[in-house]
């Protein structure tokens, strides 16, 4: 089996969204980016002549990926949860700046003000180097639980 790189998965974990996926293909390795439409269309019976290329290649992947275990879902940003990621960055802040932190996750709006207080309190960077750990750790645990060999590429500060 291959061995993947954790930015590879780190990467297309980041660019999820509530609309598409990422699954990671046993055999070659690669890692495939589906459109939630893409599984839409691929179990219907729509003829692909009025999809781009683009989209036929895109349907034709989901078609491969429905019942075919080759394929591993990626975790998705329901498995990632960056919510709690920001509660637990909260707590290894120390004082009232913590304090001040965890206050500003409350409610709607939460990732705008913690977003300021970053940058109000100089911390952005602390806060992006706990984010990009906390993404290679799910990364890691990941590839642990599906049994792929990895490779910790990331670079060290």
């Amino acid at each position: 089996m291959l061995k993947v790189l954790l930015s590879d998965i780190v990467e297309a974990m980041e660019m999820q969204n509530d609309l598409s996926c990422h699954y990671y293909h046993i055999p070659t390795g690669e890692i495939v980016f589906i459109r939630d439409d893409d599984f839409l269309h691929a179990e219907s019976d729509n003829n692909l002549n009025d999809f781009a290329d683009w989209e036929i290649e895109s349907i034709n992947k989901a078609k491969d990926i429905i019942g075919n275990n080759d394929y591993i879902e990626l975790p998705t940003s329901f498995d990632i949860h960056e919510y709690r990621m920001m509660e637990k960055f909260c707590d290894t802040v120390p004082g009232e700046t913590g304090e001040i932190l965890y206050d500003s996750i409350q409610g709607s709006g939460a990732f705008r003000r913690f977003k300021n207080h970053i940058h109000r309190y100089g911390i952005e960077d602390k806060w992006y180097k706990y984010r990009e750990d906390s993404y290679y750790e799910i990364a890691k645990e990941w590839c642990e639980l599906n049994e792929i060999p990895f490779v910790d590429d990331r670079k060290k500060n």
